[in-house]
């Protein structure tokens, strides 16, 4: 039995689905409960769930019964059939293994400087006293992170150019439409899907001509992703070929930079709401700083910013949910499900149920001092195995950034219209870019980035 669901026309939810996501989401959930269908445009129908049991017995799956890469079917024209976002069974896992070890959380600390530099640069440019749009700088600042120690681009002038590419690049695809798979179709040079081919060529060429240098110079005292990836082997003893590394970095660009940029300006949109918490934070900040130089390592153990970036991630995710392809007629939940069906859990309705988090609509860090909650009822990024490989590394970059930001500047908030959730492609973000006034600005900490 399909639990129930929206009857109103596919096109119409399609739209719902697009345009007012969480809205959407809230009304589902109040009108038909923990469980309920959707039908979109182009996609199998969903069922989602919300209960943290039920999402415990998603996650608990091995890949066998459900299949993630062919959910994020529609996501194959942007991060290309080689990304592990794709793949399945025994090549997904693969995949993983070779991804993982660059992301282990010991390894953050050889990436903390290059974390400092990019929030103080980006701080030394803003304006003062006249707003400004502070997730546009946030994505500058996670671009900048990605580009150097992801993709290990060095030398100004080709930081410069992959710099303006990719965010070019960007700015096409997060028009929300392309999304379906009957917009991705290349009319000519002016047509949505034709500028976003025509730009990705250029990417893809910067790409590729990055993966070939680091192949013919070596790795040898490298400490960059693409360098670690470029020398690691499968169980088998094979590495990673071109097309699959270009894939996966283009994942790792897609994933962890327009993400983490969004997450980080949810936190200020809370923080600058509620000026108490913010200066909870930078008393925080500055008995640790009386202690010692804040080097990055100091940084990431910080346990009041530790649970100010988690409790952004919980009240405002910036993809709401997760899914995977059933396989085969299965009971999931409460519900006996046919096979092709999209199983989805919804971060977003999960992290905001009162039977886990007491008054779950209100920004309170205090939840996570001293309290672990499942990864069944807290997974921004995702869950099983199946959870996102670069975790560790955008929550330590958060927490970077949050901390650099604190130190040196005094925000405000700049609009006067309510703040509301815009999509950009599969991320969520706050109206007008956050808009922001930088009231005052301290000297940069050139000590601190001594990590």
């Amino acid at each position: 039995m399909i639990p129930p669901g929206p009857t109103t026309p596919t096109l119409v939810t399609t739209w719902q689905w697009l345009n007012r996501p969480y809205p959407f989401m809230d009304e589902c959930s109040a009108r038909f409960g923990d469980t309920f269908s959707l039908y979109f445009k182009g996609l199998p129908q969903l069922v989602l769930y919300s209960r943290p049991e039920d999402v415990k017995e998603v996650f608990a799956d091995d890949g066998n019964l459900f299949h993630a890469g062919e959910f994020n079917l529609s996501l194959r024209a942007f991060l290309g059939e080689h990304s592990v976002l794709m793949l399945d069974g025994k090549e997904h896992m693969r995949h993983r293994r070779l991804l993982l070890p660059p992301f282990h959380g010991e390894r953050m600390q050889a990436y903390g400087s290059a974390m400092l530099d990019a929030a103080d640069d980006s701080i030394d440019a803003w304006p003062v006293g006249r707003p400004f749009a502070f997730h546009g700088h946030m994505q500058a600042v996670t671009l900048r992170v990605i580009l150097r120690t992801v993709f290990g681009v060095d030398g100004a002038a080709r930081l410069d150019r992959f710099d303006r590419v990719v965010t070019e690049l960007l700015d096409i695809a997060a028009w929300p439409p392309l999304l379906v798979p009957a917009m991705q179709k290349d009319l000519g040079r002016w047509s949505p899907w034709g500028r976003y081919v025509r730009k990705r060529r250029e990417a893809d060429y910067l790409i590729n001509a990055q993966i070939r240098e680091r192949r013919a110079e070596g790795s040898r005292g490298r400490t960059d992703i693409l360098s670690l990836l470029v020398d690691a082997r499968d169980e088998a003893g094979n590495p990673m070929s071109d097309a699959e590394l270009h894939d996966e970095l283009v994942t790792l660009l897609i994933a962890g930079h327009e993400t983490t940029a969004t997450a980080l300006a949810w936190t200020f949109r809370w923080l600058l709401e509620m000026p108490e918490l913010a200066a909870r934070l930078r008393s925080e900040l500055a008995a640790a700083e009386a202690e010692g130089p804040l080097t990055a390592e100091r940084i990431s153990k910080l346990e009041y910013l530790d649970a100010v970036a988690r409790e952004a991630l919980r009240l405002q995710p910036v993809i709401p949910l997760v899914g995977r392809i059933l396989k085969r007629p299965a009971r999931v939940g409460n519900y006996d499900l046919p096979a092709g069906v999209g199983v989805v859990c919804s971060i977003y309705l999960a992290q905001r149920r009162s039977d886990v988090y007491p008054n779950p609509r209100a920004f309170n860090p205090d939840r996570f001092l001293g309290k672990k909650f499942s990864p069944n009822e807290f997974f921004p990024f995702g869950g099983g195995i199946r959870r996102c490989i670069g975790m560790a590394f955008a929550l330590y970059e958060m927490k970077m950034v949050i901390a650099r930001v604190m130190s040196r500047a005094t925000l405000s908030l700049a609009g006067t219209k309510p703040i509301r959730v815009v999509r950009r492609s599969i991320t969520m973000t706050p109206s007008e870019g956050l808009s922001v006034t930088l009231v005052e600005r301290r000297p940069r900490l050139s000590v601190a980035n001594a990590a």
